[in-house]
This record gives C-alpha cells, sequence and structure tokens, in this order.
C-alpha cells in the first residue's frame, strides 16, 4: 500500500494527539490551589485512598466549638511518595495527624497536602513536584 501525504499527515496528527493527552489531563498545583492561602488542620483520618495520580486523604476536623469540616486533601502519587517514606497503610482511618498545605482556590474544604505529621510522631512530605515547599 502506497502511503500518500495527506494518509501521513493524518496519522501523525492522530499520534502527538496521543500522546498529548496525558500532558492536558494532568494539572498545575497553581490551577487549583492557593501558595497565598497556607492551612493547618489537626483531624482524625476518615480515609485515605492510596491511588494514581494523586492519593487523596479525607480527614474530619473538629473546630472549637465541636462541629467537624470534612476536608479532603490532595497528596503526591504513590510511588513518589513511598520514596518519602509513605506506604499504603501508612494512615488508618481514626489516626489522629497534623497537615500543612495550601487551600484550594475556589475557598471550599480541599487543599494540597504538604506534610503530614502522623501518629508515631514523623513528619512526612505529602505533596506533589509541584507543591510548594512546607514553611514550617
Amino acid at each position: 500500500m502506497k502511503w500518500t501525504i495527506k494518509l501521513k499527515l493524518a496519522v501523525s496528527i492522530g499520534i502527538l494527539a496521543l500522546l498529548a493527552m496525558p500532558l492536558l489531563a494532568h494539572h498545575s498545583f497553581a490551577a487549583e490551589y492557593d501558595a497565598n492561602k497556607p492551612i493547618t488542620l489537626k483531624g482524625v483520618v476518615a480515609k485515605f485512598d492510596w491511588v494514581n495520580p494523586h492519593s487523596r486523604l479525607y480527614l474530619d476536623v473538629k473546630d472549637d466549638t465541636g462541629n467537624v469540616t470534612h476536608w479532603e486533601l490532595e497528596t503526591g502519587n504513590p510511588t513518589a511518595m513511598q520514596r518519602k517514606g509513605w506506604r499504603r497503610d501508612t494512615l488508618k482511618p481514626g489516626d489522629l495527624v497534623t497537615v500543612t498545605g495550601y487551600r484550594a482556590k475556589d475557598g471550599t474544604n480541599v487543599g494540597a497536602a504538604s506534610t503530614v505529621s502522623t501518629p508515631d510522631g514523623r513528619r512526612l512530605l505529602a505533596g506533589s513536584n509541584n507543591t510548594p515547599s512546607p514553611t514550617q
């Protein structure tokens, strides 16, 4: 079969589009989170999802009046977190932890975690490669 210029061009564009899809799916820190709004949360782990592309920590935070606020915190991907000392079972429901990070731009109870202080006293880096370094 003889390839025409149009067919070669169409195949090339298709391949480039497929290669670009993962780049379009990923987001930057600045697109969702505000580096000028640091947060420190002390709460109880409700759930920890060890998943790609980013793990998720769900935290129940009690305020001074006893009201509980539910937070969802994005962490790094499992492979990067393992390099920082994490394991799938580092956090379990019921664990009391302290998380530093940055709040979502939209003001919801969503954030990007930078560090997590675990029940056994360790302070682990939790952010993605593009999460700002903790200042504390």
